[in-house]
């Protein structure tokens, strides 16, 4: 079964981006990829060619937080070269019958929160998490 581009992206509250996607495979295995650094090479950015390529450009700093349980993911991300501010993800990983849905929950001002979804991230976005299916 294939999933392609079927990441859901909503807009909750004016600071929130809201990101849902399910995989065909189970929570630890994607969240292996998810945490991996080798296999995030692999799948995070868009590919060379293509437009803008995270890999190449220093477009974020991360601070991650990631908790024992293989469930959640807390990191902070500062957007340079946008408004000023810092965003807040929770990435969440649930399993229900082998396949895997991660949710990803980005807190941050209205300022930032428009800033990122007029930047296109949700073509790249879905890009990647193609790759990682």
């Amino acid at each position: 079964m294939s999933s392609k581009g079927t990441a859901v992206v909503t807009l909750p509250t004016h600071t929130q981006i809201l990101i849902m996607r399910e995989f065909d495979a189970p929570k630890h295995l994607v969240y292996k990829a998810w945490t991996t650094p080798e296999l995030i090479k692999r799948w995070w950015g868009r590919r060379p060619g293509r437009g803008h390529d995270r890999r190449s450009r220093s477009a974020r700093r991360w601070h991650v937080a990631l908790r024992d349980d293989g469930e959640r993911i807390v990191s902070t991300e500062i957007y340079e070269g946008m408004p000023e501010g810092e965003a807040v993800n929770t990435n969440t990983f649930t399993e229900r019958a082998g396949r895997t849905t991660v949710t990803i929950l980005e807190h941050s001002s209205q300022e930032v929160r428009d800033a990122v979804i007029n930047s296109g991230m949700e073509a790249g976005m879905q890009e990647a998490m193609d790759h990682l299916e």
